[in-house]
């Protein structure tokens, strides 16, 4: 971005809040937004002191006692945005990240037009007390996103606001193999939630000349999300297969049976790994995953996990194929210019020179793999 040209975004980034790993992606949207358009980042933090978190827990009572949502308050500091925006845009992981805009003073009056794009929420938590009054603070934007395509309605009727479906991207330069192509020496990759069947039969099939890459601990909260970012990107890149399975399949208590698409399955993808696992029954996987083989679905107790991969390694004509249509796809369609131009078309915003010329580079990146 110009240094010149005047900033017409203000993101919220929650980045000085949280730092589990599972919002590197959303921070890696912030930061490719400021790289193609003119954006300001505002970054609250929480505010110190006892008295702050009595003062938090008294008013969080209360607000939830009487079913205010403007009483809620997140324990972050005081800011106020002093400059005039055309696009507020904020990134929220969970429903209660809404409750941070409550300690940021004159957002609305500065924003021309206000965006929330949230990630996790499912419709079964939308009609609960909490999430409603923290819904509550949403219809002070125009606009609302969600990764969530089967929650759309249920916010759309609770807060009468429009919604859409947005599904996850990535970086998708950063994320592509090429033109340097590393030694794939993982032969699986797994992240997060697992088959304990599936995770049994590779633990096993490691003990021979086979690599199987796993999370050994839980509740990871990343040091720096760029390193965290760079380094999930260089393993995907260096794996022959990539596990991906749908949004928290194995929390049924909470999903209530809702299947979405989760970020894993275009993180897999654009890092040219063979996904392998068990994708939602969605919409949204048939429109946005809608190529031959972009997952080699396997059932959830698939105890021949082994023989399966035997399989397809002996298919390399069918491997390099999947490969190429994974990242193809990411570079043409996946990549986070493509969302960040769907949420300017709605709210009546140009794209910016950058933002053409990074869909002219994706594409020249797409037409090398095509050669390969």
């Amino acid at each position: 971005m110009s240094k010149n040209l005047k900033p017409r975004i203000l993101i919220i980034s929650m980045r000085n809040l949280h730092s589990q790993a599972f919002r590197s992606a959303e921070y890696e949207f912030e930061d490719a937004i400021c790289t193609f358009d003119y954006a300001d980042m505002l970054t609250p933090e929480f505010a110190s002191g006892l008295r702050k978190q009595i003062n938090k827990k008294l008013a969080n009572y209360a607000a939830l006692t009487v079913g205010n949502g403007k009483l809620l308050k997140s324990g972050c500091r005081t800011s106020t945005v002093d400059k005039e925006y055309d696009l507020l845009f904020f990134i929220c992981q969970h429903f209660w990240d809404i409750t941070c805009i409550n300690s940021i003073k004159q957002w609305r009056e500065k924003s021309h037009k206000a965006v929330l794009w949230i990630d996790e929420i499912w419709a079964k938590e939308v009609l609960e007390h909490k999430t409603k009054l923290c819904l509550e603070l949403v219809k002070d934007f125009d606009y609302i996103f969600t990764t969530q395509a089967k929650s759309v309605d249920a916010i759309a009727n609770l807060i009468q606001r429009p919604c859409y479906s947005l599904p996850y991207a990535v970086d998708a330069i950063k994320f592509c193999p090429y033109p340097h192509q590393p030694q794939r020496n993982i032969d699986v990759y797994s992240i997060g939630r697992r088959s304990p069947i599936v995770h049994k039969a590779l633990i096993e099939l490691a003990e021979d000349n086979f690599l199987y890459l796993y999370d050994t601990l839980k509740g990871l909260q990343m040091m720096d999300y760029k390193e965290h970012r760079t380094l999930y990107i260089n393993l995907i890149k260096r794996s022959r297969y990539f596990i991906a399975n749908k949004a928290k399949f194995d929390s049924v208590n909470q999903t209530g049976n809702q299947e979405e698409l989760g970020s894993r399955f275009f993180e897999g993808a654009a890092g040219g790994a063979i996904m392998i696992g068990t994708p939602p029954i969605c919409e949204a996987y048939t429109t946005y995953l809608n190529w031959q083989d972009a997952v080699i679905e396997i059932p959830y107790n698939a105890v021949n996990i082994a023989d399966i991969i035997a399989e397809l390694d002996a298919q390399p004509e069918r491997i390099k194929r999947i490969r190429q249509d994974n990242i193809i796809n990411s570079l043409l369609r996946h990549d986070w210019v493509y969302r960040w131009s769907q949420i300017l078309d709605k709210v009546g915003l140009e794209q910016t020179p950058e933002m053409l010329s990074r869909q002219a580079d994706l594409k020249n990146l797409a037409e090398l793999v095509m050669q390969a």
